[in-house]
């Protein structure tokens, strides 16, 4: 049985970190705010963005002359996955339902005799997974220093994977990310970047209606690109709104156990305090009526 002072110092330890999950949750949900109007305030675009280079795409088909990031290489033998988790832990389960996500693709295409290679971004993704895949990984984007995610880092991540791309070292690149529902709700999304994969092509009956200059094929050879560095773009987004939300739930989770632990810990204290209090008097009386 602990002593009373070994009882005090556990409880004053306990208060202690509910103080910091507690300040951990007050800047989570600070943070949470801007992160979440700015992934919201991507969507719009992004999804427009898609639509427009969907009509294109259903006009050009898949014909001789369609840039090669729509046509593709042809085949879907080397496969690229970009894991993109956080830089920091304590969010919960965020970073690793992304990397359970991305590991069972893996797992999948190896067993379909597919040649898997992996493309990191954020260190939490790549400390889970480097036990199990390590061997496949042949990459990683740094983003520790970066204290907003801006369009440039997008725009980095893409042109490497571009330039990949182009020298032949993959013929499918895929995105892993988590996209933000609710403070509680986060999604682990895969989505094909490299070729370009349209499912929702709503507006692909208005490319009759536009007579484009240059032609169809000239203006997605210009707007593919770009269309990989914003789809990349909205998932930074996404999964910065989403880390924010699993940590702020984290740490509020984690400042109600700290709670009732220090709860149950003062009662404990309450009660050996009093049984030392009780066994004194009893040794005072029991000696009083000695003598």
């Amino acid at each position: 049985m602990p002593s009373l002072k070994d009882l005090k110092i556990r409880i004053e330890s306990v208060k202690n970190t509910r103080k910091i999950t507690k300040a951990m949750q007050m800047v989570a949900a600070a943070k949470l705010r801007r992160a979440q109007d700015a992934a919201e305030a991507a969507r719009p675009y992004a999804e427009r963005f898609n639509a427009v280079l969907g009509g294109l795409a259903a006009s050009v088909g898949t014909s001789g002359s369609a840039p090669k990031l729509l046509a593709g290489t042809g085949s879907d033998q080397v496969q690229l996955l970009v894991v993109m988790t956080a830089e920091r832990g304590l969010c919960g389960g965020f970073n690793s339902s992304i990397a359970k996500l991305a590991r069972a693709k893996a797992d999948e295409l190896i067993a379909q005799g597919k040649t898997v290679k992996i493309l990191t971004v954020g260190k939490k993704g790549r400390e889970q997974m480097k036990r199990d895949l390590g061997d496949y990984f042949i990459g990683h984007v740094d983003l520790s220093e970066v204290k907003h995610i801006g369009y440039v880092n997008a725009q980095d991540i893409a042109r490497d994977l571009l330039t990949r791309f182009d020298a032949g070292e993959f013929d499918v690149a895929t995105i892993f990310y988590n996209r933000f529902q609710s403070v509680i709700s986060q999604i682990p999304t895969a989505q094909q970047v490299i070729p370009a994969s349209f499912e929702d092509q709503e507006d692909a009956g208005e490319g009759s209606l536009y007579d484009y200059e240059p032609d169809e094929e000239a203006i997605l050879a210009d707007l593919l690109p770009r269309g990989v560095a914003t789809q990349i773009f909205s998932a930074l987004l996404e999964n910065g709104a989403s880390e924010q939300g699993a940590r702020m739930s984290a740490m509020d989770n984690a400042t109600r156990n700290a709670g009732e632990m220090i709860d149950k810990l003062t009662i404990e204290y309450n009660r050996s305090r009093q049984a030392v209090i009780t066994s004194e008097l009893i040794e005072i009386i029991s000696g009083a009526e000695a003598l």
